[in-house]
């Protein structure tokens, strides 16, 4: 086998914008003989993978389906199951992509990108990479900052939004500066995980029991002039793709990957369901996002706001840690190059600079719902329904797929491209009309 890996390094994989036939799908994956890989030595398992994954894209998105729904009408669940499918796909192939050069295992979704369209293709990657990174959580926490001072409205810990907001920063600075890799933020996911499971369960109840007292609701098939930006909301809710290259990094077993990916983002959907169904079918056009503003108020109401609060808490540090990580792996900030306290010392610096920005830009712009709808517009529908397609192409070639493959990534392709320019163009004009 070896030999055989070796005649096609030598052969048929060369660097750049070259396809290589030659390999087998299975090669291509997860090769364990002639491709550099990371360390995985103290790997962590596929079930805390699975709980990164299923923190980082359920929670926000559990949140505003209902209200997606409410834009796009009941089309929305064909576009969830589409996206979800897409999503599994997107996520596989985005990861075969880091092994398709045979030689090494690449470590970013950036260097994907400068490995098929060179050092300007490398850093507009980054720049989508990095407004995911940063957006959602600056997303989050502008809803904690929102949520405690609702909690606290009335009472002496009633100081604001926005100071909420830059205490809720304070917070999520803590273990972001300790910890340092994917592996050590795996029990803060399975609380994310946990908490989005909760507040779904409730706001599931609730409406059950709202619907005896509430008039009928309107409810549309679907609202054309709407349906871009409610893909765009939906695909936002998708949205992994920027994490999953660094959580299959901390996998001990990387040819678990496919299973994990199908698993967390499954997970995801079947609360998508349970959120944006029965919150859509009781509250009709009037349901809110997030969607605990529209169920009655009472102690239910109040339980999920502070356990999705503490949710989006744990869920930021595994975003920000992953922007962190690329930025310090381009700045070769390593403990061979300047010692364990010096670079501890520089990566702190880093990081707080960093968590310094979300906290500023979460203070300027306070819009949850069309804030979600730009950022999933603008950066997601590139990251999950884009790049991975184009990337795969150029790195394994095109005409050795199936046709039934090449059609479901047209339509894959066809869909991102929709939703990132339709969707940004409706999402940033409702940012201008919430400031004036």
């Amino acid at each position: 086998m070896a030999m055989e890996m070796e005649k096609k390094l030598d052969g048929d994989f060369q660097e750049g914008g070259v396809t290589f036939d030659a390999y087998s799908e299975a090669e291509l994956e997860y090769s364990e003989e002639g491709i550099i890989d990371v360390n995985r030595e103290h790997g962590g398992s596929a079930f805390l993978a699975y709980f990164n994954v299923v923190c980082v894209v359920a929670g926000t998105g559990t949140l505003g389906m209902p209200y997606a729904f409410a834009l796009g009408g009941w089309i929305g669940i064909l576009i969830l199951v589409l996206s979800w499918t897409m999503s599994v796909y997107t996520g596989v192939i985005l990861i075969r992509c880091l092994y398709a050069n045979g030689k090494r295992r690449l470590s970013s979704y950036k260097e994907i990108a400068t490995s098929c369209f060179g050092v300007i293709g490398g850093w507009v990657c980054f720049f989508f990479n990095a407004w995911i990174l940063l957006g959602a959580p600056i997303l989050y926490m502008v809803l904690a900052g929102s949520n405690l001072q609702e909690l606290c409205e009335g009472t002496a810990g009633s100081i604001g939004a926005t100071n909420w907001t830059i205490i809720c920063c304070a917070i999520v600075a803590i273990p972001f500066i300790i910890v340092k890799n994917m592996k050590e933020v795996a029990w803060m996911s399975a609380m994310g995980a946990a908490a989005t499971m909760i507040v779904v369960f409730i706001c599931l109840v609730v409406a059950c029991i709202d619907k005896k007292s509430l008039p009928a609701a309107h409810h549309d098939p679907v609202i054309w002039p709407q349906f871009p930006i409610a893909l765009s909301t939906i695909s936002f809710s998708f949205g992994g793709n920027s994490v999953y290259p660094h959580v299959e990094a901390s996998m001990k077993q990387a040819k678990n990957w496919p299973k994990v990916v199908a698993g967390g983002l499954s997970t995801c959907a079947a609360l998508y369901f349970l959120s944006a169904v029965p919150g859509y079918y009781v509250y009709g056009d009037q349901v809110k996002s997030p969607v605990y503003n529209s169920i009655s108020d009472g102690v239910p109401k109040i339980i999920a706001i502070v356990v999705m609060t503490v949710h989006v808490i744990t869920a930021a540090p595994i975003l920000v840690t992953s922007f962190a990580l690329d930025v310090e792996e381009m700045l070769n900030v390593t403990v061979e190059r300047f010692g364990k306290v010096k670079e501890f010392f520089i990566r702190a610096a880093i990081r707080i600079l960093v968590i310094c920005f979300v906290g500023v830009i979460g203070c300027v712009v306070p819009h949850f719902d069309d804030l979600m709808s730009l950022i999933g517009s603008f950066a997601n529908c590139g990251l999950i329904f884009i790049f991975p397609i184009v990337f795969y192409f150029k790195l394994t070639g095109f005409r050795n797929k199936p046709i039934y493959e090449i059609a479901w990534c047209t339509l894959t392709l066809l869909l991102g491209i929709v939703g990132l320019i339709f969707g940004t163009i409706d999402s940033v004009k409702a940012l201008i009309r919430d400031f004036k």
